[in-house]
């Protein structure tokens, strides 16, 4: 794995002989060596290995997205700030599956380090209220869910939201219980 720096060098090396090629008079060249360093611009806003596991995830295929991740050495020094809220992103989605309490800080690192799509962090924030839920943490659970409704703005996880409020108001109920409950002294004092 590369180091970010590394990727904006090489550009700016293959720009340079890229004037060098229009001195000379071989536009064509220098049309395309400016062409070929864009590859390596964009590859520094965009991670060709959280792309790669992007591509993996959509086939659910979690071993393969695992796999792209784990070519990442260090993520601090190979990703900007947005590539690597994307890396624990990703991580979280994976490791929810097995293990919530790896999720939840995956989770968190990437709310806080920040997603560029608006429904990536509603997905993460939906995911964290999930989480929250489930650890009884109520104010929190509904905060995020909250937050996460505001940020899906193309009402891509309206269905999801909708049931995570449905439960959530299933465990406000009380508990009814039918019939002669309570101990057994108390139902032969009832005549029971």
């Amino acid at each position: 794995m590369y180091n970010k720096i590394i990727k904006l060098i090489i550009a700016a090396g293959i720009i340079a002989f890229a004037i060098y090629q229009f001195t000379e008079g071989n536009i064509g060249n220098g049309i395309m060596f400016i062409l070929l360093s864009l590859i390596f611009v964009f590859l520094y806003f965009k991670n060709e290995f959280i792309l790669l596991a992007f591509l993996r995830l959509r086939k659910q295929d979690f071993d393969g997205a695992k796999k792209w991740l784990d070519k990442i050495k260090n993520p601090e020094s190979a990703l900007v700030k947005k590539q690597q809220g994307y890396y624990n992103y990703l991580h979280g989605l994976m490791v929810s599956q097995t293990n919530m309490n790896d999720a939840e800080k995956y989770f968190k690192k990437a709310v806080t380090l920040g997603l560029s799509m608006d429904h990536d962090l509603a997905m993460a924030k939906l995911n964290l209220s999930g989480i929250a839920f489930s650890k009884r943490r109520k104010m929190e659970a509904e905060k995020l869910l909250q937050e996460a409704q505001k940020l899906d703005k193309q009402g891509m996880l309206t269905e999801q939201i909708k049931m995570m409020k449905e439960n959530m108001k299933r465990s406000q109920m009380p508990n009814q219980h039918f019939g002669a409950g309570g101990s057994i002294r108390a139902q032969k004092r009832r005549g029971n």
